[in-house]
C-alpha cells in the first residue's frame, strides 16, 4: 500500500506543477494519469493477492481476444 501511496504522491506533484506551468502543462496532465494508472494497477495486484486463498489461486493477465466482421480472431495487449 505504500507503493500506491509513493504513485498517487507523484501524481499530484505533477498536477500541481501543471497548473504552475502552462507550458508544459499537458505534458504534465499526461505524466499524472500514468502515474495514477500504475497505482490503480499496484493497487488491484494487491487485492488479488489479499483475496487469494493459495497461490494457485492468483490469476495471470490473459490477452483480450476479439473477433473481427471475417470472423477472425485477433490478440490485443
Amino acid at each position: 500500500m505504500e507503493k500506491v501511496r509513493r504513485l498517487r504522491a507523484m501524481s499530484s506533484l505533477c498536477r500541481q506543477q501543471a497548473a504552475y506551468n502552462s507550458m508544459n502543462k499537458w505534458k504534465l496532465l499526461a505524466e499524472a494519469e500514468y502515474w495514477d494508472h500504475l497505482a490503480d494497477l499496484e493497487l488491484s495486484a494487491h487485492f488479488q493477492r489479499c483475496n487469494a486463498t493459495g497461490s494457485n489461486e492468483i490469476e495471470q493477465p490473459q490477452p483480450i481476444t476479439n473477433t473481427n466482421d471475417a470472423g477472425e480472431k485477433t490478440i490485443s495487449a
